[in-house]
């Protein structure tokens, strides 16, 4: 069985106990372990694919806790490092009433910003299906040159590449770098997840019809938009197939972007899908795919947290007939 492999963050989230009130009232965490490289490691795990997380921990608490939790999970954690020159990273979140969030993060540097390219290894990537990674850690640091090194590898290996951006800017010096680094690693992925609060931000454009020019370079052939209450839309450069939001009560959207290109990405493992194929994929499969990761997406909002809301296969797609059922039965 093929792997999917995520290089980048993995971190303590300290999820609040109080919505709709400012990161300095609240009154109470809890501790819940999160980072989008893992959150998609996750999320492939517990739909019964395998896993594996590059990545760098302290030699602390909070990195012994996201072994164990992974390892509990399934996720391979045999490719994460540890070291006593950094801490574990540290998220700090609140939530707004619509389930929204702000963040505060402890990493300057973290454990994860120091993995060298010379931690990472070509024969980690010989069973590989695809390698996914965000832009939290393309930084100016050490991680940057381990991702560049992973992306040589998975490439060199036939290897799916996935990027989602997940801008988050205040662990950015200013705007234009983050802007820069995502631009400049778009083109080595053959997959593309950007949220709609992100398509101006990085493409100059608020319309994906405009946008497409600029997402669509290099080695790019697929494109996951996701619009929040709005629903999903996938594109190629020769489909387009748009699927509306399930209807739930949010409670807290972290991690449900990476549970939506997690889903994905596990569609695509499931029936092989090369990057030849993907070029091709009929508008019924591309329904299929966006139709399942958008519902997965809308499940994980109904609870806190990120990896204790993904739901197993069995769990998804019982779900997924309920809401069908229930649609049919309107």
């Amino acid at each position: 069985m093929k792997k999917i492999l995520a290089i980048g963050e993995a971190l303590i989230d300290f999820i609040p106990s109080k919505r709709g009130c400012k990161l300095k009232e609240v009154p109470e965490f809890k501790r819940v372990v999160g980072g989008a490289p893992a959150n998609v490691c996750s999320v492939i795990a517990k739909l019964g694919k395998k896993s594996s997380m590059i990545t760098q921990l302290g030699n602390d608490a909070f990195g012994d806790l996201i072994i164990d939790t992974l390892n509990d999970i399934g996720v391979s954690t045999e490719y994460i490092a540890r070291t006593n020159k950094a801490n574990t990273a540290l998220a700090f979140v609140s939530l707004q009433e619509d389930g929204n969030r702000d963040f505060s993060f402890y990493r300057k540097p973290s454990a994860d910003m120091l993995l060298e390219d010379s931690n990472v290894h070509k024969r980690w990537f010989n069973d590989a299906y695809a390698l996914h990674f965000c832009s939290v850690d393309l930084i100016e640091a050490p991680i940057k040159y381990a991702h560049k090194k992973s992306i040589e590898y998975a490439l060199e290996c036939n290897c799916i590449i996935s990027f989602d951006p997940n801008v988050r800017l205040a662990l950015w010096d200013n705007e234009e770098d983050c802007r820069k680094a995502i631009l400049e690693f778009m083109p080595f992925a053959h997959i593309l997840k950007i949220s709609d609060e992100e398509i101006e931000f990085i493409t100059g454009y608020s319309n994906i019809e405009d946008a497409k020019k600029v997402l669509f370079k290099g080695n790019t052939e697929l494109v996951l938009f996701t619009k929040g209450a709005e629903g999903a839309q996938v594109i190629t450069k020769t489909n387009s197939v748009t699927v509306p939001a399930m209807k739930v009560n949010a409670v807290d959207t972290t991690g449900a972007g990476d549970a939506c290109i997690g889903a994905f990405l596990y569609k695509l493992l499931e029936d092989n899908i090369s990057v030849e194929e993907m070029k091709k994929l009929s508008v019924g499969k591309l329904k299929e795919y966006v139709s399942f990761s958008n519902a997965y997406s809308g499940y994980t909002t109904m609870s806190k947290g990120a990896i204790q809301s993904y739901p197993n296969k069995s769990e998804i797609y019982k779900y997924i007939e309920k809401c069908n059922l229930k649609e049919n039965n309107m």
